[in-house]
Formats: C-alpha cells, sequence, structure tokens
C-alpha cells in the first residue's frame, strides 16, 4: 500500500473515531472503554496472526520493546488524554497533540540522529497556526487558571507519551520487528497498562450493552486501533516520525469538516483560513522528494482528542 493512502487512512478514520468516541462516555469509565478497545483489538490481531501462521514468539528483548510501545503509546497516552479533557476542552487538547511533530522531531534527533528539513519545520508552523486558527473560536473564552493550565499540562504529557511510543515503534522496525505482532503485543501490554489504572482507581469494570457502545466500540477496536494505527505506524516507519507525525494536525480538521458535514456545524472565515493553513503545512510537511536521513532509510519499507 502507497504512503499516499496510509496516510489518508490514518486521518480520516481518525477525524472519524471524535464521533465514535462520544458513544462511548457516560456508562462505562473512559479508562476500562480504553480496556476494552486495546484488548479486543490485540485478541483479534493475535488471532489474525495465528491464522496466518505469522511468528507470535519472541525473546524477552523483543517483548521489552513491545511493553514500551504498548505501554506509551496504547496506553498511558490515552489515560492521560482522557483525564485533561475532565479540566480543558479538546480544542485546547488538539494544540497540545499538534507538538507532535515537533516532539518527534526532538525525539527522532536525540535517539537516532535524524535530522529534519526546513521545509518540515516550516510545514510544522504553519501547521501548529492553523490547528489553533481553526479552534480559536473555541478557546477565546478560556482563561489559564489553574485547572485549565493543570489539563493542559496533562495533554502535552500526553503527547510526550505518544512520542517516545512513536520512537519505540521506529525502534522495532529498525530491529526488523513485524508491525503487526509488534501492534498485537503492544496493544495488549497498552490494555494490561489502562486495566491496571483502572483498578487501582477503584474504576468498576462494567459494560454498556447498548447499541450505540457496541457498535463504537466495535469501529474503534477495528478501524481506529487495528487498521489506523496499523497504517500509522507503516508510515512511520517509512517516511520517518516527523512527518508521519502530523496526521495528528490533520486529523482534528478532518473532524471539524466532518462535523459541518453531517452535525451542520457552521465554518466561517475564522476556520476556513485554518483549514487552508493545516492544508499548506500538510503539502510542506509531505511534499517534495526530499532524500529521507540515513536512519530513516535505513529502516524496511514494509470527546477526548484521540483517535
Amino acid at each position: 500500500m502507497n504512503n499516499g493512502l496510509l496516510y489518508a487512512l490514518t486521518v480520516l478514520i481518525w477525524g472519524s473515531t471524535f464521533f465514535a468516541i462520544e458513544f462511548q462516555l457516560g456508562v462505562v469509565a473512559p479508562e476500562v472503554s480504553i480496556f476494552y478497545r486495546f484488548a479486543s483489538a490485540s485478541a483479534l490481531l493475535f488471532g489474525w496472526s495465528a491464522s496466518r501462521g505469522l511468528k507470535l514468539r519472541f525473546a524477552a528483548r523483543e517483548h521489552l520493546r513491545f511493553a514500551t510501545l504498548g505501554i506509551l503509546l496504547f496506553g498511558i497516552n490515552y489515560v492521560l488524554t482522557y483525564n485533561s479533557q475532565q479540566y480543558i476542552v479538546s480544542a485546547l487538547a488538539a494544540i497540545a497533540f499538534a507538538t507532535l511533530p515537533w516532539l518527534n522531531m526532538l525525539n527522532g534527533r536525540l535517539l537516532f540522529g535524524t535530522r529534519t528539513t526546513p521545509r518540515v519545520v516550516l510545514g510544522a508552523v504553519v501547521g501548529v497556526v492553523g490547528i489553533t486558527t481553526v479552534f480559536s473560536p473555541q478557546i477565546s473564552d478560556f482563561s489559564f487558571d489553574d485547572a485549565t493550565f493543570y489539563g493542559f499540562a496533562l495533554a502535552l504529557l500526553a503527547a510526550l507519551s505518544a512520542s517516545f511510543g512513536n520512537m519505540a515503534s521506529q525502534s522495532a522496525q529498525r530491529a526488523e520487528l513485524p508491525i503487526l505482532q509488534s501492534n498485537a503485543w503492544g496493544m495488549l501490554y497498552g490494555a494490561l497498562c489502562v486495566g491496571c489504572i483502572a483498578a487501582f482507581s477503584g474504576e468498576a469494570f462494567t459494560f454498556d450493552l447498548s447499541a450505540g457502545y457496541v457498535i463504537s466500540l466495535a469501529y474503534l477496536t477495528v478501524f481506529g486501533s487495528i487498521v489506523a494505527f496499523g497504517a500509522y505506524l507503516t508510515l512511520l516507519g517509512r517516511i520517518g516520525a516527523d512527518k508521519a507525525g502530523y496526521a495528528t494536525v490533520v486529523f482534528p480538521v478532518i473532524a471539524v469538516a466532518l462535523s459541518a458535514l453531517f452535525e451542520g456545524l457552521a465554518i466561517d472565515a475564522t476556520t476556513a483560513t485554518g483549514f487552508a493553513l493545516v492544508l499548506v503545512g500538510n503539502v510542506l510537511v509531505l511534499g517534495g522528494n526530499k532524500k529521507r536521513t540515513d536512519a530513516v532509510a535505513s529502516m524496511p519499507s514494509s470527546k477526548p482528542l484521540l483517535p
């Protein structure tokens, strides 16, 4: 599958998960819903791998990579984001996650020596300005009191956890570990991490049998987790975390566009300007025929604001 299709799958699916997550909130504690989601996704990936005769036995050092990936990307990242939005609106969380390309650039440089081109840096700047513009009507009346600052800090920590999870996936791919089985094990470890947090917090492991909850959980499991994370992490291995991370800037914009299309959300000049800036940033980050760095080229080519 080519990179353009992988990128489109990632942003379109994650952009649509905003609607699905709305049906997850209310009866079941968020951490418990996250546990169900990734435990189910892991079980499906293990079942598929077994049916295809794919390797599922790995050495202890490889399980350490899987656990690092799962705890950071599928565990702590989600728990921090859900908790942050008890104090801030999703618009502020979107801005916090717009820092992911920057965090990926920094961590990629520190951990792998990956150099980022000026074009990608400029694109990331334009993207942050764009996403801030898109959500400016929602954040204009908010002041950074203690609670808001705390929530925004949690969202930034969630983005940092996601970035380190991206680095863990990049490291696993450099070690030629298969993405599908890495995700199967990573989602299992992530689910166990979230499950332990939920149990320690005293959350009841209840289940909502309503059609909305069950269908949305199925969508988040199959498309939001298995398909989208598979596409995103494959893309990350091919083009680098700095470029792939720009998907976190684009998918909130996709969510706003879908809301305008299906829910009648009004798009004014400010929102349209933000859309245009995000698009320009997208072209700058992903466009052109730039040579990849040695670190990336050596790899195999194979609601709460979270997808």
